[in-house]
């Protein structure tokens, strides 16, 4: 895996102490720690409804002192900004090929020598929709690392970096146990969310 801004040490405790002024300014609170049985995790990002998801999510990365990975539309990771975005920890993903995708980031995740959180947004798009991809529960039952639910709940300005959630392999009652942590959060549009 390249390096990345969250694993060089100097410019990580810039960003860390911007961060933090950022949030404060922005009356923001980050609630949470990373416990040390998940430094190799799947990080569920909801809600996501907006743009602003992403650099509120780097924001909170650095805080947390996580070293995150995320996926993106391929289209993000032309010129200009290409090189930015894969040294935020970007992975450009091509949705116009079918690939196997879930079996790709189990492998990265299990082959890290180091911590590595991989952010997964389970909605898969910043459009309003009911169902929520499974992509991030396979990929931490191949990778056997757990699930941490994690938030932006922009009504309280409140981050928050959740349970653990381990896979028991019984997809449809984890999801509702996932989805219940879910309830009352509200993402930056708040009609594109609903975590029934």
């Amino acid at each position: 895996m390249p390096r990345t801004i969250f694993d060089t040490p100097v410019v990580n405790t810039l960003l860390r102490a911007a961060s933090r002024a950022f949030l404060r300014c922005n009356g923001w609170t980050v609630e949470g720690a990373l416990p040390d049985e998940a430094q190799k995790c799947v990080l569920i990002a909801a809600p996501h409804t907006s743009n602003w998801d992403l650099p509120y999510t780097l924001v909170c990365a650095f805080v947390l002192r996580l070293n995150i990975r995320w996926m993106g539309k391929r289209s993000i990771f032309g010129f200009p900004f290409g090189p930015l975005m894969r040294s935020l920890g970007g992975i450009a993903v091509d949705r116009s090929k079918s690939n196997n995708l879930v079996s790709a980031s189990a492998a990265a995740l299990a082959a890290a020598d180091g911590p590595m959180q991989l952010v997964v947004p389970p909605e898969g798009t910043r459009g309003k929709t009911r169902h929520w991809k499974t992509g991030f529960y396979y990929i931490a039952v191949e990778a056997k690392v757990p699930i941490i639910l994690t938030s932006l709940d922009y009504a309280r300005k409140r981050a928050v970096l959740g349970p653990v959630f381990r896979p028991t392999g019984d997809i449809d009652a984890d999801m509702v146990e996932i989805k219940r942590f879910y309830v009352g959060v509200q993402g930056r549009n708040a009609s594109q969310f609903a975590p029934e």
